[in-house]
């Protein structure tokens, strides 16, 4: 009998999200799937399973799960308050959700984006070769409230591990490549993009990120001349008012305002993460070092099975045991003589 996740309440934003389309660009089916993609590796190491597996993404709030049969489970992403049946739960790890029993996720605490992963994954039916949901496109819809998801089978046992946090929800620096419209921008106006910080605007979602430069915006010389061509998640668009847009998995697949650099692919999810008001830092590298950033990134997500570690520590394995003072208050039986007792 195949396990069912059972949705009583649901935040605007959830969705089964995978790793997006390939290959659709020219008939102009944008990429889509998750918004966080090193929260998917992160997800698929806790659970010892593919990354290919689709998940839950929530926007800002989560919901409430019930599974027919015991199921585990992975949270990772924008920290959310969880717990099951009352019992609070640890972000970033794995649980094991018990049949019947009632997953209550919450708002973000810190970033955009969080995730829920289930052993064996999502198994909604495909949609041109995919299960992320692109609600614009009309690719599947927003979960609500009675809708019932069928589970993929899962030959897993282990949960009970964490892995630690990193720093992407809260801003910071984001690196990119020049873009073929970067010459149209003046160096000073280059220069000042780099030099002063921008700040994630509220006008946000999964196709594009406003940001708020300081001070004047950015202007392009002969920024109306560009003749619309494909695009991609990353590219940084500006527009006739000088403000920079990040695009995101969900962005259009042709467009012409010109752009002035390209997001390394593994520094997107910080720009998808960043709650509104955080300050991006953007650098330009050359292409060569950005393929060496890229291939240590993946070669860092491949270790994450290796990092995690178990929220509770077997005591049988701790080579360190006589470090803790496990029991505070015990005397030898000789600290007192007959006169004081």
């Amino acid at each position: 009998m195949t396990a069912v996740l059972k949705i009583h309440r649901a935040g605007p934003g959830v969705t089964v999200q995978d790793l997006g389309r390939h290959g659709l660009v020219d008939m102009g089916i944008a990429r889509g799937g998750v918004a966080d993609r090193h929260a998917v590796s992160e997800g698929a190491a806790l659970l010892g399973q593919s990354t290919e597996n689709a998940v839950i993404e929530m926007m800002g709030l989560g919901g409430e799960f019930e599974a027919s049969e015991d199921v585990r489970i992975a949270l990772t992403g924008a920290p959310m308050r969880a717990q099951i049946d009352g019992t609070q739960l640890a972000w970033n790890a794995s649980h094991m959700l018990p049949a019947g029993a009632r997953l209550v996720i919450g708002a973000a605490l810190r970033g955009c984006y969080g995730y829920l992963h289930v052993g064996g994954g999502i198994a909604t039916k495909p949609l041109l070769g995919a299960r992320a949901t692109h609600v614009s496109a009309g690719l599947g819809a927003a979960l609500q409230a009675g809708d019932n998801l069928d589970l993929g089978e899962d030959n897993g046992t282990q949960t009970g591990d964490y892995l630690d946090e990193d720093d992407r929800f809260l801003g910071g620096p984001v690196r990119m490549v020049r873009s073929f419209q970067t010459h149209v921008f003046a160096d000073d106006d280059i220069t000042r993009f780099q030099a002063t910080p921008l700040k994630r605007d509220p006008r946000a979602n999964r196709m594009g990120v406003r940001l708020t430069p300081t001070g004047k915006g950015f202007q392009a010389a002969n920024g109306r001349n560009v003749l619309s061509e494909s695009i991609m998640p990353g590219d940084i668009q500006v527009t006739g008012d000088g403000t920079p847009f990040v695009l995101m998995a969900e962005c259009q697949t042709i467009g012409g305002y010109p752009r002035i650099g390209t997001v390394l692919p593994c520094d997107l999810p910080r720009v998808a993460q960043a709650p509104a008001g955080a300050e991006l830092w953007f650098r330009i590298v050359d292409l060569d070092e950005a393929i060496e950033i890229e291939r240590a990134d993946a070669a860092l997500r491949a270790t994450y099975g290796q990092q995690k570690k178990p929220l509770i520590r077997d005591p049988r394995t701790m080579g360190d045991l006589l470090s803790y003072n496990l029991i505070s208050g015990m005397i030898a039986g000789d600290e007192f003589d007959e006169e004081t007792v």
